[in-house]
């Protein structure tokens, strides 16, 4: 599956989030804040297609914690992403052509990764005009990086910048 490819959006993003949250709240902290991040997030926008989710901890300790839990639960660490201030994992759901994938991000709750990444989410929500911009940018960004992951962030992070504060 070549996840770097713009899809229309598409309104079961919000029911998979929905699916995938209820999943991780069986085994992680009660009252854990899980929020739907990144372009299934904003009606309207498309983008690669994956669920992207933000979960929220208290301290860099129990975020260690579950993310070992999370590696029980088939969740595979993302390499790269096993950084200080965040922990991220993917799990692909499907196969052949019917594939689905989710990631999932721990970072500090109210921290400067959640806090970015909530802001941008919720601007675009907001804003038709910054919706379209994004979505062409992010087009763009497809087109320029080959498939290549860095590249297509990197495209990306000064309009993201930008629009999270």
């Amino acid at each position: 599956m070549n996840k770097y490819v713009f899809r229309e959006y598409r309104r079961k993003y919000i029911l998979l989030f929905e699916k995938e949250k209820n999943k991780l709240e069986k085994f992680l902290p009660k009252r854990t804040k899980i929020e739907h991040i990144g372009s299934t997030a904003v009606p309207s926008l498309g983008g690669k297609g994956i669920i992207d989710i933000i979960v929220g901890f208290k301290d860099k300790n129990q975020m260690k914690r579950y993310a070992c839990i999370m590696k029980r639960e088939r969740y595979e660490m993302m390499p790269g992403f096993k950084k200080f201030e965040r922990i991220s994992f993917k799990k692909v759901y499907g196969f052949l052509f019917f594939k689905r994938r989710v990631h999932i991000h721990f970072v500090l709750l109210n921290g400067k990764i959640w806090k970015r990444n909530i802001q941008f989410r919720n601007n675009l929500i907001k804003s038709s005009r910054l919706t379209n911009e994004y979505a062409r940018l992010k087009k763009q960004a497809v087109k320029i990086a080959g498939g290549e992951g860095k590249i297509y962030r990197a495209y990306k992070d000064k309009f993201i910048e930008k629009y999270s504060s």
